[in-house]
């Protein structure tokens, strides 16, 4: 499992969890794409998007439950994710079933059940 345990800081985290949730529909938008670079600075989104697409699903489901794990987030923690990833589905006003069903599956990564709305 070390092979997919990256060395990431909580920012590059929540990145490559937005990165992921905006490639849910296979087609991340313009608008996506620009709310996920207002969660970051500098070069983060480059590097951390060029990782994410070397990575397969498995990959990348692997490296976003050791990066939880290792910082130790709680359902607190999770809640928040949650939220931006709501707002990023909603960046592009479309919310559609491939995303909502990536937002179910990923209460199974994240440990803990959130509520779907």
């Amino acid at each position: 499992m070390k092979e997919f345990e990256p060395n990431w800081t909580e920012e590059e985290l929540k990145v490559y969890i937005l990165i992921f949730c905006a490639n849910a529909d296979f087609s991340e938008s313009k608008a996506e794409t620009a709310f996920i670079r207002s969660k970051t600075t500098g070069d983060c989104f480059e590097r951390i998007h060029d990782e994410f697409d070397r990575d397969n699903d498995y990959q990348s489901i692997e490296k976003i439950r050791l990066t939880l794990g290792k910082y130790g987030y709680v359902k607190e923690d999770t809640d928040r994710i949650f939220k931006e990833v709501k707002e990023l589905f909603l960046s592009d006003g479309q919310y559609d079933l491939l995303e909502q069903n990536l937002f179910r599956g990923l209460n199974h990564v994240f440990g803990s059940p959130v509520a779907v709305k």
